[in-house]
């Protein structure tokens, strides 16, 4: 008969070993869903394939990135605001396909600010100045725009459902 201290050797033994393989396994799973980051422009689109169709997405801040699913593999993400929040996609079997650091950055090129004391406009010039909506501008000069493009996008709506009625 083995004795009672050999019996717990072999009980820690066994749970160290079971231990290490579970770290193993999940540092391995983790390598393999890490990549590179995925970086879009506010306000505009980008692609993403996944390796294996989509079941859940999750988006660590909603308000900096939407995320959409175009096809099964096919991700559409488009950029609400700027900063940095993570994105993980799940297959139907609740297994991680990626899990990655999601950043929404300004435009490179084009824009400019114009300051008059502590208030901020910024243009869009490229190649033809414009005002876009950007977080962070004089509160008055971002209402009035945020007026216009709502205003626009309710003509729009109407125009696309007079057309649907008219079918």
């Amino acid at each position: 008969m083995v004795s009672q201290s050999s019996e717990q050797r072999r009980r820690r033994l066994f749970f160290v070993i079971a231990a290490v393989l579970v770290l193993g396994v999940s540092e391995q799973a983790t390598a393999q869903n890490a990549g590179p980051d995925v970086t879009v422009l506010i306000d505009q689109a980008s692609l993403l394939r996944l390796e294996r169709p989509a079941a859940e997405i999750i988006v660590g801040n909603p308000s900096i990135a939407d995320v959409s699913v175009q096809s099964g593999k096919v991700l559409v993400v488009t950029g609400k605001s700027y900063g940095q929040t993570n994105l993980m996609v799940m297959d139907a079997d609740g297994k991680l396909i990626i899990n990655r650091k999601l950043i929404v950055q300004d435009p490179r090129t084009g824009y400019v600010t114009l300051y008059r004391g502590s208030s901020r406009i910024t243009l869009d010039c490229a190649p033809h100045c414009n005002t876009p909506l950007v977080i962070g501008d004089d509160p008055d000069y971002f209402d009035s725009i945020a007026k216009e493009i709502k205003t626009k996008q309710g003509i729009g709506q109407t125009s696309a459902e007079g057309s649907k009625q008219s079918e």
